[in-house]
């Protein structure tokens, strides 16, 4: 029987070899440029321009790309959330804010947080991270309670009109209380781009079936997230109500999403009744989320052995499939990408998993150098199976830059190179 302490020391049944320290020597040369890049990715457009949402401050966009056919110029939803994550210090605080009241400002404007700042995108979202961008800017900067809640009001609404709708335009409630992604054209490949992972062999060409596991266990969040909110203003009804509601959305996500016998969570298919065959690292969404238990915790770092590699986590285990995809699948093995290592890592790290976090982290870490050293560039993915070869390439060209992976580069540097065990 799996325990939750052999979790912690075994990985496959073998002990684990611990990765070597990078040191403050090691990185300082790759966070410097990044330090410099940030003023490359800002952006401020305050008015409508073409087919440019105008958004009132100044924000990142994901990458630098002059002369490219990707010359990103908007803001986008969850991009913006894990560009912040190594930005949170004074000289970057009204950046940030800022950012944050874009993504207000829109869902005050169009009733959603488009995809991006461009109006063919108001037909989707992206994944929805708008109450754990509030609490972690709270947190920083220690927000006053009105500012708390106002903000906290529009993610309520947010939830309300769009994640939980059952009608048009935004119709993601569909079976047993649960979401899926969705797109206004009823169009299966835009609601998987709407997931962000476009894309994915997790969907099987069909995101309109699916109730994802990382949709809802980013709702379970919000729904947690307002709890303790409602709390904070000793509204015991209301935060009664929300605890409720994450809970049912728990109960429900293990009876359909839960294989104990893999040790992961699985999208559903809710229109077949049964689990997808795509093990992903969306199924560490819960335990980042704080939703599963210490026993659930156990056997999800016990089955990090399916996707862990030389350079990082994969983003899906290895399927023969995917060599006869109709579609390029850049959200799939062999590719890693940042956002999925910061999941991740902060699963590990709420519960208890510290070695286990450092060993990975330090493996994308060295993933990350070992191409900036050599070529001059972060890029927006990684090919952690053979860390030297280029990452496998998608529906558009490989971007170079990026935001998030600088974000998480030096996020990872401040938690395990600044402070060492």
């Amino acid at each position: 029987m799996l325990t939750f302490e052999k979790a912690k020391i075994y990985v496959g049944g073998a002990r684990v070899k611990r990765e070597k320290p990078l040191t403050l020597v090691d990185v300082a040369g790759a966070r410097a440029y990044i330090r410099q890049y940030w003023d490359h990715l800002v952006r401020y457009n305050p008015k409508d321009e073409g087919s440019m949402i105008g958004l009132p401050y100044p924000y990142l966009v994901p990458s630098k790309g002059e002369g490219r056919e990707f010359d990103f110029d908007e803001m986008f939803y969850w991009d913006s959330y894990f560009m912040v994550q190594s930005l949170f210090d004074e000289d970057h605080r009204d950046l940030i804010l800022g950012m944050l009241d874009n993504l207000v400002f829109m869902f005050k404007r169009f009733r959603v947080i488009p995809n991006s700042s461009q109006y063919y995108m108001i037909g989707r979202s992206q994944p929805p991270f708008l109450t754990s961008l509030i609490l972690d800017i709270d947190r920083h900067y220690h927000m006053d309670k009105k500012w708390l809640k106002a903000r906290m009001a529009v993610a309520e609404e947010e939830y309300q009109m769009v994640w939980m709708s059952q009608h048009k335009p935004y119709v993601h409630q569909v079976y047993r209380g649960l979401s899926r992604y969705y797109d206004y054209n009823y169009l299966n490949d835009i609601a998987e781009a709407e997931s962000g992972w476009d894309m994915t062999p997790r969907f099987q060409r069909k995101a309109l079936n699916f109730l994802p596991v990382d949709l809802n266990a980013l709702l379970f969040k919000y729904e947690s997230d307002f709890a303790k909110h409602y709390r904070g203003l000793g509204d015991w009804e209301a935060a009664g109500k929300w605890e409720a509601a994450a809970e049912s959305r728990k109960s429900t996500m293990n009876e359909l999403m839960w294989d104990k016998s893999k040790g992961l969570y699985y999208d559903y298919d809710y229109t077949r009744r049964r689990k997808g065959p795509v093990a992903s690292l969306a199924a560490y969404y819960p335990m980042w989320a704080g939703m599963v238990t210490d026993t659930q915790a156990a056997y999800l770092v016990e089955s990090l052995k399916r996707f862990e590699n030389k350079g990082g986590l994969a983003t899906t285990d290895y399927s023969p499939s995917l060599q006869f995809s109709s579609v390029p699948t850049q959200w799939a093995y062999p590719n890693g990408w940042a956002p999925l290592h910061f999941i991740v890592m902060i699963a590990l790290e709420r519960y208890g998993y510290h070695h286990e976090a450092r060993r990975i982290a330090t493996k994308w870490l060295k993933t990350n150098l070992e191409w900036f050293n050599k070529n001059g560039v972060f890029l927006e993915k990684y090919n952690v199976v053979s860390p030297d070869k280029p990452p496998i390439k998608g529906l558009y060209p490989s971007q170079v830059g990026f935001g998030w992976t600088n974000a998480v580069f030096e996020r990872f540097c401040q938690d395990y190179i600044d402070r060492p065990v």
